[in-house]
């Protein structure tokens, strides 16, 4: 039976690359918007607010992906990425029921990787003790 280290790192691995993809944000504003949430706009300040969210979604995934490819900071890794998509599942419900169509698969994945975090926050660790 495998560990939940090896779930954990696994869906550290696949949330990550999906949500590091929102990296295009930053370069196609205007297309990540609708493609997020149905919508559009109109004007530089909103074109800066997508793209810094973008960015900042996208760093969300290369935290994940580095907690998949380094165990030392890994705990930590999943915890800053599941706050952050905790932050945002709990803004969409509360403010953005309008959205939930268009946001459905981002709503399950996250919701999936902040169940998963909270199992792994509260599993039970191995400490291996060093042979020297």
């Amino acid at each position: 039976m495998k560990s939940i280290d090896w779930y954990v790192k696994w869906i550290m691995l696949v949330s990550g690359v999906l949500t590091a993809t929102m990296f295009y944000g930053v370069f196609a504003p205007q297309a990540a918007l609708e493609s997020m949430f149905g919508a559009s706009f109109n004007g530089v300040l909103q074109g800066v607010v997508v793209r810094s969210w973008s960015a900042l979604v996208g760093l969300m995934g290369l935290v994940l992906i580095s907690g998949f490819l380094n165990p030392a900071v890994r705990r930590y890794s999943m915890t800053i990425a599941a706050t952050s998509k905790l932050v945002f599942v709990t803004l969409v419900v509360l403010y953005g029921q309008a959205f939930f169509e268009q946001l459905a698969v981002a709503i399950v994945m996250d919701v999936m990787v902040i169940v998963v975090a909270v199992l792994y926050w509260f599993a039970p660790r191995v400490v291996v003790e060093d042979s020297e």
